[in-house]
């Protein structure tokens, strides 16, 4: 396994995982069985076998259930009660409970539930992009931003602010894409997103 950069111990994995599967039949992803187990729990381990010291996961739908079924022990769990808003609401409520952490954190690695073609190499290469608090890097795929997303500390407020529907950091990103440090992880994963019946395919 491919070893983490020096740097990765100040870089905390932010894992959104409210989504409620509306085209899945109302299944929350986090709770969708991969390989005999949660797929929310191979989404944090891939987080933490990445190099990511301590990994946050932003809970919604089901999140009593989620709790419940899923071995999420060692994990900040944030529950986000307007998780139906769409996962602006959650990468918000996330930056928001990191910036209040007493655990001083450099980075966030985001990363979502229900791409799991996306494993633990690419969160290394990702978290070596990371530099200082302004740092802002992607993976990208064949030269195409994706997931997992690294957002330094100073820049976590005004993506919070500007985080609204499905959106997530988007718009954000979209108006600094000249600073975005873009890495390429098409060799290593693949970003393919789990969102209905027939991708359901794809897990294990």
């Amino acid at each position: 396994m491919t070893q983490p950069p020096t740097n990765a111990a100040q870089v905390t994995g932010l894992l959104l995982a409210a989504g409620g599967g509306r085209r899945l039949g109302g299944r929350p992803k986090a709770l969708l069985p991969h390989r005999g187990r949660p797929l929310v729990e191979n989404a944090v381990r891939v987080l933490r076998e990445g190099g990511c010291r301590t990994v946050y996961v932003v809970l919604g739908a089901a999140a009593e259930e989620v709790r419940a079924r899923a071995d999420l022990a060692g994990c900040v769990l944030v529950d986000n009660p307007d998780w139906t808003e769409g996962m602006g609401s959650s990468l918000r409520a996330g930056l928001e409970a990191l910036s209040k952490s007493d655990e001083a954190s450099g980075a966030a690695l985001v990363s979502l539930v229900d791409q799991p073609g996306i494993g633990a190499e690419a969160v290394t290469r990702v978290l070596a992009a990371h530099r200082s608090g302004d740092s802002l890097a992607a993976a990208s795929y064949d030269g195409k931003r994706g997931h997992p997303v690294l957002f330094g500390a100073d820049r976590w407020a005004d993506i919070a602010a500007s985080a609204t529907g499905d959106r997530g950091a988007r718009v954000y990103l979209k108006a600094h894409e000249a600073e975005i440090a873009l890495v390429e992880c098409g060799d290593i994963a693949e970003p393919y997103d789990i969102d209905t019946e027939a991708d359901l395919g794809r897990l294990q």
